[in-house]
Protein backbone atom coordinates (compact mmCIF):
# COMPACT_ATOMS: atom_id res chain seq x y z
CA UNK A 1 0.00 0.00 0.00
CA UNK A 2 2.84 2.37 0.85
CA UNK A 3 4.60 1.53 -2.42
CA UNK A 4 1.44 2.40 -4.40
CA UNK A 5 1.21 5.78 -2.65
CA UNK A 6 4.84 6.59 -3.46
CA UNK A 7 4.31 5.68 -7.12
CA UNK A 8 1.26 7.94 -7.35
CA UNK A 9 3.15 10.85 -5.80
CA UNK A 10 6.08 10.46 -8.22
CA UNK A 11 3.70 10.31 -11.19
CA UNK A 12 1.96 13.48 -9.99
CA UNK A 13 5.30 15.29 -9.72
CA UNK A 14 6.26 14.21 -13.24
CA UNK A 15 2.90 15.41 -14.58
CA UNK A 16 3.42 18.86 -13.05
CA UNK A 17 6.96 19.04 -14.46
CA UNK A 18 5.83 18.01 -17.94
CA UNK A 19 3.03 20.61 -17.93
CA UNK A 20 5.53 23.30 -16.91
CA UNK A 21 7.96 22.24 -19.64
CA UNK A 22 5.19 22.30 -22.25
CA UNK A 23 4.17 25.83 -21.25
CA UNK A 24 7.77 27.04 -21.35
CA UNK A 25 8.27 25.37 -24.76
CA UNK A 26 5.18 27.09 -26.20
CA UNK A 27 6.35 30.51 -24.98
CA UNK A 28 9.78 29.94 -26.50
CA UNK A 29 8.20 29.02 -29.83
CA UNK A 30 6.17 32.22 -29.80
CA UNK A 31 9.27 34.32 -29.05
CA UNK A 32 11.32 32.69 -31.80
CA UNK A 33 8.42 33.07 -34.25
CA UNK A 34 8.28 36.81 -33.56
CA UNK A 35 12.06 37.10 -34.07
CA UNK A 36 11.79 35.24 -37.39
CA UNK A 37 9.07 37.63 -38.57
CA UNK A 38 11.21 40.66 -37.71
CA UNK A 39 14.28 39.22 -39.45
CA UNK A 40 12.22 38.31 -42.53
CA UNK A 41 10.94 41.86 -42.73
CA UNK A 42 14.48 43.27 -42.50
CA UNK A 43 15.67 40.83 -45.19
CA UNK A 44 12.87 41.96 -47.53
CA UNK A 45 13.80 45.62 -46.98
CA UNK A 46 17.49 44.91 -47.67
CA UNK A 47 16.61 43.07 -50.88
CA UNK A 48 14.51 46.01 -52.08
CA UNK A 49 17.36 48.42 -51.28
CA UNK A 50 19.78 46.16 -53.17
CA UNK A 51 17.57 46.22 -56.29
CA UNK A 52 17.33 50.02 -56.16
CA UNK A 53 21.11 50.39 -55.81
CA UNK A 54 21.75 47.98 -58.69
CA UNK A 55 19.42 49.96 -60.96
CA UNK A 56 21.14 53.22 -60.02
CA UNK A 57 24.57 51.67 -60.63
CA UNK A 58 23.50 50.51 -64.09
CA UNK A 59 22.05 53.95 -64.88
CA UNK A 60 25.29 55.67 -63.83
CA UNK A 61 27.38 53.24 -65.88
CA UNK A 62 25.34 54.09 -68.99
CA UNK A 63 25.81 57.88 -68.61
CA UNK A 64 29.62 57.95 -68.29
CA UNK A 65 31.08 58.49 -71.80
CA UNK A 66 34.20 56.61 -72.89
CA UNK A 67 37.27 58.85 -73.31
CA UNK A 68 37.80 59.70 -76.96
CA UNK A 69 41.31 59.46 -78.35
CA UNK A 70 42.06 62.76 -80.00
CA UNK A 71 45.15 63.22 -82.10
CA UNK A 72 46.70 66.66 -81.73
CA UNK A 73 48.81 67.95 -84.55
CA UNK A 74 51.32 70.62 -83.61
CA UNK A 75 51.75 73.05 -86.48
CA UNK A 76 55.23 74.04 -87.47
CA UNK A 77 56.27 77.59 -86.55
CA UNK A 78 56.04 80.19 -89.29
CA UNK A 79 56.83 83.82 -89.71
CA UNK A 80 54.24 86.45 -88.97
CA UNK A 81 52.98 88.44 -91.90
CA UNK A 82 51.37 91.84 -91.98
CA UNK A 83 48.14 90.43 -93.45
CA UNK A 84 46.80 87.11 -92.00
CA UNK A 85 45.51 84.78 -94.68
CA UNK A 86 41.76 84.27 -94.93
CA UNK A 87 42.16 80.49 -94.46
CA UNK A 88 43.65 80.98 -90.98
CA UNK A 89 40.60 82.93 -89.79
CA UNK A 90 38.34 80.19 -91.11
CA UNK A 91 40.38 77.52 -89.28
CA UNK A 92 40.14 79.45 -86.00
CA UNK A 93 36.37 79.86 -86.43
CA UNK A 94 36.04 76.11 -87.05
CA UNK A 95 38.00 75.28 -83.88
CA UNK A 96 35.85 77.66 -81.82
CA UNK A 97 32.64 76.08 -83.17
CA UNK A 98 33.91 72.55 -82.43
CA UNK A 99 34.85 73.55 -78.87
CA UNK A 100 31.35 74.95 -78.25
CA UNK A 101 29.83 71.75 -79.66
CA UNK A 102 31.84 69.56 -77.24
CA UNK A 103 30.77 71.75 -74.30
CA UNK A 104 27.10 71.48 -75.28
CA UNK A 105 27.42 67.69 -75.61
CA UNK A 106 28.74 67.39 -72.04
CA UNK A 107 25.83 69.29 -70.46
CA UNK A 108 23.19 66.46 -70.77
CA UNK A 109 25.63 64.01 -69.10
CA UNK A 110 26.05 66.34 -66.12
CA UNK A 111 22.29 66.73 -65.84
CA UNK A 112 21.83 62.94 -65.87
CA UNK A 113 24.44 62.54 -63.13
CA UNK A 114 22.64 65.13 -60.99
CA UNK A 115 19.30 63.32 -61.39
CA UNK A 116 20.93 59.96 -60.63
CA UNK A 117 22.47 61.37 -57.45
CA UNK A 118 19.04 62.51 -56.24
CA UNK A 119 17.40 59.13 -56.93
CA UNK A 120 18.75 57.26 -53.82
CA UNK A 121 17.57 60.04 -51.50
CA UNK A 122 14.06 59.94 -52.98
CA UNK A 123 13.93 56.14 -52.81
CA UNK A 124 15.09 56.17 -49.18
CA UNK A 125 12.54 58.84 -48.22
CA UNK A 126 9.71 56.90 -49.89
CA UNK A 127 10.72 53.70 -48.12
CA UNK A 128 10.90 55.34 -44.69
CA UNK A 129 7.27 56.51 -45.09
CA UNK A 130 6.01 52.97 -45.83
CA UNK A 131 4.47 51.12 -42.83
CA UNK A 132 6.10 47.93 -41.59
CA UNK A 133 4.52 44.50 -42.04
CA UNK A 134 3.76 44.31 -38.31
CA UNK A 135 1.85 47.61 -38.51
CA UNK A 136 -0.09 46.48 -41.59
CA UNK A 137 -1.06 43.17 -39.98
CA UNK A 138 -2.07 44.87 -36.73
CA UNK A 139 -4.19 47.51 -38.49
CA UNK A 140 -5.85 44.99 -40.79
CA UNK A 141 -6.69 42.69 -37.88
CA UNK A 142 -8.05 45.57 -35.77
CA UNK A 143 -10.34 46.62 -38.63
CA UNK A 144 -12.06 43.20 -38.79
CA UNK A 145 -15.31 42.49 -36.95
CA UNK A 146 -14.63 38.73 -36.75
CA UNK A 147 -11.54 36.58 -36.08
CA UNK A 148 -9.38 35.96 -39.14
CA UNK A 149 -6.93 33.20 -40.02
CA UNK A 150 -3.38 33.84 -41.23
CA UNK A 151 -4.40 32.96 -44.80
CA UNK A 152 -7.31 35.44 -44.71
CA UNK A 153 -5.09 38.22 -43.34
CA UNK A 154 -2.46 37.47 -46.01
CA UNK A 155 -5.07 37.60 -48.79
CA UNK A 156 -6.44 40.91 -47.49
CA UNK A 157 -2.97 42.50 -47.35
CA UNK A 158 -2.04 41.28 -50.84
CA UNK A 159 -5.26 42.76 -52.18
CA UNK A 160 -4.66 46.12 -50.48
CA UNK A 161 -0.87 46.17 -51.07
CA UNK A 162 -0.02 44.04 -54.14
CA UNK A 163 3.49 45.51 -54.25
CA UNK A 164 4.39 43.90 -50.90
CA UNK A 165 3.75 40.25 -52.04
CA UNK A 166 3.13 39.10 -48.47
CA UNK A 167 3.49 35.35 -47.79
CA UNK A 168 1.12 33.47 -45.49
CA UNK A 169 4.02 31.99 -43.50
CA UNK A 170 5.42 35.44 -42.72
CA UNK A 171 1.96 36.72 -41.76
CA UNK A 172 1.45 33.75 -39.41
CA UNK A 173 4.79 34.43 -37.70
CA UNK A 174 3.88 38.12 -37.39
CA UNK A 175 0.52 37.24 -35.84
CA UNK A 176 2.22 34.92 -33.35
CA UNK A 177 4.56 37.79 -32.46
CA UNK A 178 1.55 40.03 -31.79
CA UNK A 179 0.04 37.31 -29.60
CA UNK A 180 3.29 37.08 -27.64
CA UNK A 181 3.19 40.85 -27.09
CA UNK A 182 -0.50 40.64 -26.04
CA UNK A 183 -1.51 42.81 -28.99
CA UNK A 184 -3.61 40.00 -30.49
CA UNK A 185 -5.56 37.00 -29.24
CA UNK A 186 -5.42 33.48 -30.70
CA UNK A 187 -8.38 31.07 -30.73
CA UNK A 188 -8.78 27.57 -32.17
CA UNK A 189 -11.84 26.19 -33.92
CA UNK A 190 -11.17 22.55 -34.61
CA UNK A 191 -7.88 22.34 -36.46
CA UNK A 192 -8.00 26.00 -37.59
CA UNK A 193 -6.38 28.93 -35.76
CA UNK A 194 -7.94 32.40 -35.80
CA UNK A 195 -6.64 35.74 -34.55
CA UNK A 196 -8.35 38.81 -33.11
CA UNK A 197 -6.78 42.17 -32.31
CA UNK A 198 -6.88 43.25 -28.67
CA UNK A 199 -7.99 46.84 -28.08
CA UNK A 200 -8.88 49.36 -30.80
CA UNK A 201 -7.03 50.11 -34.07
CA UNK A 202 -3.72 51.90 -33.73
CA UNK A 203 -3.67 55.64 -34.59
CA UNK A 204 -2.14 56.60 -37.92
CA UNK A 205 -0.11 59.84 -38.04
CA UNK A 206 -0.93 62.36 -40.78
CA UNK A 207 -3.48 62.40 -43.56
CA UNK A 208 -1.39 59.99 -45.63
CA UNK A 209 -1.50 57.39 -42.86
CA UNK A 210 -5.27 57.81 -42.55
CA UNK A 211 -5.64 57.17 -46.27
CA UNK A 212 -3.57 53.99 -45.97
CA UNK A 213 -5.66 52.73 -43.04
CA UNK A 214 -8.84 53.42 -45.00
CA UNK A 215 -7.42 51.52 -47.96
CA UNK A 216 -6.66 48.49 -45.79
CA UNK A 217 -10.27 48.45 -44.58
Amino acid sequence: MLETSNTTEVASQYAVQVASDLERNAKEQERIGADIATLQEKLTALQQDHNVLVNIQQALAGTVPAPAAESTTVPSPRKKTAVEPTGSRRSQTARTTASRGRTAAKEPVAAKKARAAKAPAKAKAAKSDAPTLVELVRRHLAAQSEPRSAAEVSAGLNQAHPERAVQTTVVRNTLEGLVAKQRAQRTKQGSSVYYTATGGPEPVAGSEGAAQAEKIK
